[in-house]
């Protein structure tokens, strides 16, 4: 089985050319074979925020990627999107599933082993994110939980777990070996040439077990 493989978005300032370049590398994620997109565009405004999510679930259609909205979960059911990913401070899964339509994906951020049990105890979440793992330079002041906390986190909660921070090819397997489910994560992605989204995809399913 192979890993799920999460694409998250940079947080970059809304553009029209920025925007457009945004789709279409979701929609070369989609095609190399990213399970996850969650748009993690944080403090725009609803209406564009809006727009850019349905631009990524146009790109996804007709593979089997799927698009998340970090948080917003107003925008996520006005542009259509499959799922919502919460942080770890966010309102409940249980909550989001009594307005969210069937099949809707729910996950939540967590950093160490308690809130991801906690979040697990209250059902209505489909995965976890947990990190920050490694050092990395999306969040340069965070806390690095270290592999050993992931693969306690991964060991002990029923829930799949992806890691987070300081993803980079070098570490896929060691993320592999951990029993982690799969990977989030944003500078792979956006560092990553468009046309070698494909073999960074085997490489991951490599580095997990074929899929």
């Amino acid at each position: 089985m192979g890993p799920v493989i999460c694409m998250v978005t940079p947080a970059r300032p809304p553009t029209p050319e920025s925007d457009r370049a945004l789709v279409d590398r979701i929609g070369a994620a989609a095609r190399s074979g990213v399970h996850l997109v969650q748009i993690r565009q944080r403090g725009w405004e609803g209406g564009v925020l809006a727009r850019l999510v349905a631009g990524a679930v146009l790109a996804v259609r007709g593979t089997r990627a799927r698009v998340l909205v970090n948080d917003r979960l107003d925008v996520a059911l006005a542009a259509d999107a499959h799922g919502v990913h919460l942080r770890s401070d966010s309102i409940s899964a249980p909550r989001v599933r009594h307005v969210a339509p069937p099949g809707f994906i729910v996950g939540r951020s967590v950093h160490s082993l308690e809130e991801a049990e906690e979040a697990a105890s209250g059902g209505g979440l489909d995965y976890l994110i947990f990190g920050t793992v490694f050092s990395t330079s999306s969040k340069p002041d965070a806390r690095c939980a270290g592999v050993g906390p992931l693969v306690e986190c991964c060991a002990h909660v029923a829930l799949p777990v992806l890691a987070i921070g300081g993803v980079v090819p070098e570490r896929l397997g060691l993320i592999g070996g951990s029993g982690a489910a799969g990977f989030a994560a944003i500078g792979l992605f956006a560092d990553c040439p468009v046309d070698e989204l494909p073999s960074l995809i085997t490489r991951a399913s490599d580095a997990f077990g074929k899929p």
